[in-house]
């Protein structure tokens, strides 16, 4: 072995070895280039029809999808908009009023205490705390939002780009399998993207008509969270049906009933119905591999990380499954967007 080949393999193994370091230290950018590689996948899937159909160029087909993007979000916004913020804040003074009315009655008994000494860790419990925590990042929520959008338009008007740039990073004889690898996640994120949208209006729909025939406060306000939380697989209805049955718990006895009775049935419906028609047809990962995915993501890089640890969890999928039991094992599977099983 040659000097040079001794300190190339040795910077090798050094930059293997500070990669997982890299990655802690990193994570806040990875969440934002993870939110605009999704923003670029919706604007190129909004576009499609504009290329497709009305045979427009791309730029043009794209700078429409923006628009298109803009205006419903912007209509929605003007429709629903102070009425949803009422409804909110709402919510936030019922939900901060029914923990308050929880924790006085865990403080009259010695047990109770007890929980609360771990609960607590020394601070008050208030569900409107817990959400200003929750987007405490190491930049401002606004700015990342900002440069997650701005950076998703780039991603989406030259796609091949920033494909190719990143294809260039590998050597030359692993070039082709990593580009292969890139489109496949690609492919991937879009179908799960679409999935999730159409679960996150179909169970915002339900929720909110579920809260409304129950009779509970700010139910367009209930529904918006239950269909955002959609965006976090598995642990976003459990977070969605915490703020509603809270509300409930100020109404009475029957309403908490109901309202859990009301979640419980949309769940089923959701995990019975909606969720395999649209994995038979778009995307299917395994459940137990979803969960706990996420889990491990929550856990390793805190309580901002859920906000894109679905999207994470099929980018470690489905790379796991090409480099590894494709590509290294040798074995036939399918990956999302694909008919049949290749090795």
């Amino acid at each position: 072995m040659t000097t040079v080949e001794f300190f190339k393999r040795a910077a090798i193994v050094v930059l293997v070895a500070l990669l997982p370091v890299m990655i802690w230290f990193l994570f806040d950018v990875i969440l934002i280039v993870v939110g605009a590689v999704l923003i670029a996948v919706l604007l190129r899937f909004v576009a499609e029809p504009f290329t497709r159909w009305a045979r427009f160029p791309d730029p043009i087909a794209l700078v429409c999808s923006g628009l298109l993007t803009a205006a419903v979000l912007a209509g929605a916004g003007y429709l629903f908009g102070t009425q949803i913020n009422n409804q909110l804040t709402d919510v936030m003074q019922r939900t901060d009023t029914a923990v308050t009315g929880f924790v006085q009655q865990l403080q009259k008994s010695p047990t109770g205490n007890l929980v609360l000494q771990h609960m607590q860790g020394g601070g008050g419990v208030s569900f409107p705390s817990f959400i200003g925590n929750l987007f405490s990042v190491s930049i401002s929520f606004f700015e990342a939002v900002v440069i997650t959008v701005i950076g998703g338009f780039y991603l989406a008007a030259q796609p091949a780009l920033y494909r190719s740039g990143l294809g260039k990073l590998f050597p030359r004889r692993m070039r082709e399998e990593a580009n292969e690898t890139i489109d496949d996640i690609g492919v991937g994120l879009r179908l799960w993207l679409i999935g999730q949208l159409i679960q996150m209006v179909l169970v915002g729909a339900l929720s909110t008509a579920a809260v409304w025939f129950i009779g509970l406060p700010s139910p367009l306000a209930l529904g918006v969270i239950a269909g955002l939380a959609e965006f976090v697989p598995y642990i976003g209805p459990l977070i969605a049906a915490v703020p509603a049955i809270l509300v409930a718990s100020t109404q009475g006895a029957d309403a908490v009933l109901w309202t859990g009775i009301a979640y419980l049935a949309i769940h089923q419906i959701e995990g019975n119905v909606i969720v395999p028609l649209i994995q038979r047809q778009l995307i299917f990962i395994p459940p137990a591999v979803m969960l706990l995915g996420i889990v491990t993501i929550l856990f390793v890089f805190g309580g901002v990380s859920v906000i894109f640890a679905g999207p994470l969890a099929v980018i470690a999928f489905i790379a796991i499954k090409k480099l590894y039991v494709r590509d290294a094992l040798g074995e036939r599977t399918v990956l999302p967007g694909e008919d049949k099983p290749k090795s």
